[in-house]
């Protein structure tokens, strides 16, 4: 049972997907239909972005148009181009006197291991995810940035499992939500916090279960791969009101989400990012330390939800199959 509630519980937003079945590749967008006010937090140490530096607290611009989240390794930054030209043609954009400059950071995951390395999110890939892009319920598990999502790479590709891309919500009192939307393409296993039990990673050399990353890395290295196939990508959104430090306290805070969902998570092969927004147009307060908390929750439920609802494809099984 996946945990209640979408990203665009929150408001204000719409998510769009453009996926390749065959290359095993995709993109996935998140327009803001309200003004939003963007944050960023990147643990990862191997991380392909794009735009991101301008969400600091001590730069110049408040509000995000879109943000994109992207297979297909720094290749798949090019995404983002076809959402800025999409977003333009709509006269959206930051208003530099000349013209409309559409502000759209970027995230990239490594697939290139999965289905085709020649297949790649580009401009037209970024263009019709916002053409496709709701604001209710969107598709999940192999969609968009998770269609050549996959995670538990310590024995390579061989023994790793297909994960793919999760959503999860939160309302806390008095009307305020949080929602999460995160692709799964993690180094190490992902585990269900309330058991123990990991959910899907990396299988034994025996083929009889779970291998157990963490164990392992802590007993054994002899057999292992550490190669840069790996990054978990997200965004965690509010209804409520945050200034822009606050914002990016959010996004710290919910990357502890990946933590706790994640064994082990932030290593030197991930590329981790997790990107914040609130929505600047509501009169919806809370203390961000509450907000914050619950976006860790809806992000550590959105990467168990994107593990249960992938399907398998690229030879590899999936949490279903398990």
């Amino acid at each position: 049972m996946r945990a209640p509630g979408y990203l665009t519980d929150v408001g204000g937003l719409r998510v769009g997907h453009s996926t390749d079945s065959v290359g095993l590749t995709g993109c996935t967008v998140i327009l803001c239909d309200a003004a939003m006010t963007g944050g960023v937090d990147a643990r990862g140490s191997a991380t392909g972005t794009r735009e991101i530096e301008l969400l600091r607290p001590t730069h110049l611009i408040q509000h995000v148009h879109a943000v994109v989240l992207s297979g297909g390794s720094a290749f798949g930054l090019d995404s983002a181009s076809g959402v800025m030209r999409y977003l333009e043609e709509r006269g959206r954009g930051y208003d530099v006197g000349i013209a409309r400059v559409p502000i759209v950071p970027a995230a990239i995951l490594m697939d290139l291991a999965l289905g085709s390395p020649d297949a790649r999110p580009d401009a037209e890939m970024g263009y019709k995810a916002c053409v496709e892009a709701a604001g209710s319920e969107f598709p999940r598990g192999n969609a968009g940035a998770g269609t050549g999502a996959t995670v538990g790479k310590v024995y390579g590709m061989i023994r790793a499992m297909k994960a793919g891309l999760g959503t999860a919500g939160i309302d806390l009192h008095g009307g305020i939500k949080v929602g999460a939307i995160v692709a799964v393409n993690a180094f190490g296993d992902v585990r269900d916090p309330a058991t123990g039990r990991i959910v899907a990673g990396a299988r034994d050399l025996e083929g009889q279960g779970f291998a157990d990353t963490e164990k392992v890395m802590r007993e054994d290295l002899s057999g292992t791969i550490c190669a840069f196939h790996n990054t978990v990508i997200g965004l965690v959104a509010t209804n409520a009101r945050l200034n822009k430090e606050e914002t990016n306290k959010l996004a710290q805070m919910a990357s502890g989400g990946i933590t706790r969902a994640i064994s082990p998570a932030h290593t030197m092969f991930d590329g981790d990012v997790v990107f914040a927004l609130s929505n600047s147009e509501t009169n919806l307060s809370a203390p961000v330390s509450a907000v914050g908390a619950a976006a860790a929750q809806a992000m550590c439920f959105a990467i168990l939800d994107a593990v249960r609802s992938a399907e398998c494809a690229g030879g590899l099984p999936c949490a279903r199959n398990m």
